[in-house]
């Protein structure tokens, strides 16, 4: 059998600028490498992961010097989520980053003589500002380096985001900063009653178990739309759905629109 060809480790390595898809980068002999969760001016320890002939893909294994740009992210689920890359950039530099890669697609890629760019308005809301989440149900739940501590679950059930590169596991989600806080009390008590009353969360592989998703939906009229999704099998199946819609209404008099859905695709 050939043995894999080990990738290179590069240390006390600068980063230098933003990329595209919440990435930085830096350059070593000319090449350059993305590297996910640092900002330019953190000096770091890389770990290749993917080498081609024009770039290189790299993890920071360790951190020597934190950036003036860098600040603490909020979210407990930061770097194991796949959203919210840039948390660790100070808000106003994630602007400029924003503004920047759009100067260059015109510019460098399509080639585009434009006028001076006016600087990007912030929005007012840095949390909280999204109108519409979704989140699925796995049986799967995607284990984090929290495990390796010795946390034990009484079941392997999740209500979260997917994993990115894993289409079947998900990260059980304690408190997303997208969304006002009603939409993180929605989905823990959907989680909670779901697991007291011994209903099957869905699994992907084998297109089977009753829960399967939820989305909720706000407006700026204080208007709340709650839909959850099921594959509802047998009569039994359909007591426990039916239960859960009625104990939602009953428990959350914010949602002004319940609904449910029965996919089997």
């Amino acid at each position: 059998m050939r043995k894999k060809k080990e990738l290179p480790r590069y240390n006390n390595v600068e980063i230098t600028a933003i990329a595209a898809e919440g990435k930085s980068l830096a350059r070593i002999d000319d090449k350059v490498v993305f590297v996910p969760f640092v900002v330019p001016g953190d000096i770091v320890d890389l770990q290749v992961k993917r080498k081609k002939n024009s770039y290189m893909e790299a993890v920071a294994v360790n951190i020597h010097e934190y950036s003036p740009l860098r600040t603490e992210p909020v979210c407990s689920h930061y770097g194991v989520c796949g959203g919210c890359k840039w948390q660790c950039l100070k808000y106003e530099e994630q602007l400029k980053a924003k503004q920047q890669q759009v100067i260059d697609n015109l510019t460098r890629i399509g080639k585009i003589d434009i006028p001076e760019v006016s600087p990007i308005l912030g929005s007012e809301k840095q949390y909280a500002y999204r109108n519409k989440l979704e989140f699925g149900f796995s049986d799967k739940r995607w284990l984090t380096e929290e495990v390796k501590s010795g946390v034990k679950y009484d079941n392997m059930n999740a209500l979260g985001f997917h994993i990115t590169g894993a289409f079947d596991k998900i990260l059980d989600i304690d408190k997303c900063w997208l969304m006002d806080d009603i939409c993180n009390d929605i989905r823990n008590d959907i989680r909670n009653y779901a697991n007291e009353h011994s209903m099957t969360f869905y699994n992907l592989r084998d297109n089977c178990g009753l829960l399967r998703s939820i989305m909720i939906r706000n407006s700026n009229t204080d208007e709340l739309m709650l839909l959850v999704q099921f594959r509802i099998e047998n009569e039994e199946e359909r007591v426990l759905a039916m239960g859960l819609m009625e104990h939602l209404a009953s428990t959350f008099p914010q949602i002004t629109s319940l609904l449910y859905v029965d996919n089997h695709k």
